[in-house]
């Protein structure tokens, strides 16, 4: 029996070597597109009092999801203060942002373009599947290679890491859209992209917002992983509490991530009836 094996990793790592020499500024300018965003979030909610920041978030809490999601706003940022993690609680809020973002942003047209062609969903089935099953930590290994450490790989893992589930959805409520609207649309003269924008999309808002909760979920979920490769925020603190065996920082940190995603969750869950309503 031959002890020449090949494995994923031999052929894997030879590859993110090459890319890694021969595309390096590519990899960094990318990586300067990103921390960009990501300075700049976290730079115009370090330098208003933390006050203010809590103030209008639970106001834009209130408007879109109801009276009592902006109040779980203002207590649970409010208790992320007196914890002593309001600063990086901002670079967690900042890095979900800028993920939820550019996923929703390749997820949605890609699922749109899915749901136009059954042959396509069955091609692409396999590699969502493969996307959503991974472990989490595996799309940090490549990211950090080509990318370094810090936020910006762990910002690109979780990035990729929920297109599929936006992907998926974006398909669910394409399918969902009433044949008549889209019939109506097309008798009345409108072309294929203003059918798309102004009676698709719109109608498929409930769903897609479901998305959203789940990109804002998965995104939530890289974050003590996302501590391990130097990403900062409440994952970072996580980390070093274990790894120095602080475990008041530890729980602290644990807490404030917790609150930070019952407050998401539960404002984006309360939004989507408001938007529902709104669009019938």
């Amino acid at each position: 029996m031959s002890n020449f094996e090949i494995s994923p990793g031999s052929i894997a790592a030879p590859i993110l070597f090459w890319l890694n020499v021969n595309y390096h500024d590519a990899f960094s300018g990318v990586a300067a597109f990103f921390d960009f965003w990501v300075s700049s979030i976290v730079w115009v909610l370090s330098s208003v009092p933390a006050p203010i920041v809590v103030g209008v978030l639970s106001m834009l809490a209130l408007v879109f999801a109801g009276w009592r999601r902006g109040v779980l706003t203002i207590v649970g940022f409010s208790v992320c203060i007196l914890l002593g993690m309001w600063e990086a609680t901002v670079q967690t809020i900042a890095l979900v942002t800028m993920a939820v973002v550019f996923s929703i942003s390749v997820g949605i047209p890609i699922g749109v373009m899915l749901s136009r062609s059954k042959k396509l969903q069955v091609i692409s089935r396999p590699l969502l599947d493969v996307m959503q099953t991974l472990p989490p930590w595996v799309y940090l290994v490549p990211s950090v290679v080509l990318f370094g450490l810090g936020s910006i790989p762990a910002l690109i893992s979780t990035v990729v890491y929920g297109i599929a589930p936006m992907v998926r959805l974006t398909v669910l409520a394409m399918e969902q859209i009433p044949q008549e609207r889209i019939e109506l649309g097309a008798a009345i003269g409108l072309k294929k992209f203003d059918i798309l924008r102004k009676i698709e999309l719109p109608s498929a808002l409930p769903t897609l917002l479901v998305g959203v909760n789940q990109c804002i979920l998965l995104s939530l979920a890289m974050v003590v992983l996302a501590g391990l490769v130097g990403a900062g925020g409440l994952g970072a603190e996580v980390t070093r509490g274990l790894t120095r065996m602080e475990f008041g920082l530890g729980l602290r940190a644990s807490l404030s991530i917790v609150i930070l995603a019952i407050i998401m969750d539960r404002v984006f869950r309360g939004s989507i009836p408001q938007v529902y309503l709104t669009k019938n």
